[in-house]
């Protein structure tokens, strides 16, 4: 996680934003990455109970959703953001039954598109997505309302509620920047222009 109010990042949508989420890192560090696998082992659990595999979004969902399978001792698949270009052509690689309960992994939710694209695909394949996973969300209103339309129940280990104070807490941004990111959360489409 990097916080850079000052000199913010591009997102792949265009947006401008002060916060970088790659948790990709965190599995370079078992300890870290460890500590999200027994998070998530815990949340998936209580909250899906009668779930049946993991899959993962690729490609960021794909080595937590393989350690969280192997944890619980369920099948892994995992979802493309298309259909391969040459070979079968699959979306899904895997094997997985129609009908089959999944929780669906991902590293983190911005406006859920991407996640939800994933959801979709599994739908179509037969599979009865129960719900979805992840280490981070931003909590935006256009994700919450999408998942809420898609009926997809999500649960995440982390958001801005508790990583913006944390952050001050350890020193990592300053208490000047805590304003002009809360209104980034606030409103992430156009704080490039209202952080002026």
């Amino acid at each position: 996680m990097r916080l850079s109010p000052g000199a913010p990042f591009t997102w792949a949508s265009g947006w401008q934003s002060p916060i970088y989420c790659d948790n990709r890192l965190t599995l370079s560090y078992p300890e870290i990455r460890s500590y999200i696998l027994e998070a998530l082992t815990v949340s998936v659990r209580a909250r899906f109970p009668d779930v049946e595999a993991i899959a993962g979004v690729a490609t960021a969902g794909i080595p937590q959703g393989v350690l969280l399978a192997d944890k619980l001792g369920l099948p892994f698949i995992y979802v493309r953001s298309a259909p391969k270009g040459h070979g079968m052509g699959n979306q899904i690689e895997g094997h997985v039954e129609a009908g089959t309960r999944v929780v669906v992994i991902e590293d983190l939710i911005s406006t859920g598109g991407s996640s939800l694209k994933a959801v979709a695909a599994l739908q179509t394949a037969g599979v009865q997505v129960v719900g979805m996973a992840a280490i981070f969300n931003y909590g935006f209103e256009v994700s919450r309302s999408a998942f809420a339309q898609a009926e997809i129940p999500l649960i995440w280990l982390c958001d801005p509620k508790y990583l913006v104070p944390k952050a001050e807490e350890k020193d990592y941004i300053c208490s000047a920047d805590v304003k002009m990111v809360h209104a980034f959360f606030a409103d992430p489409a156009h704080w490039n222009h209202s952080k002026k």
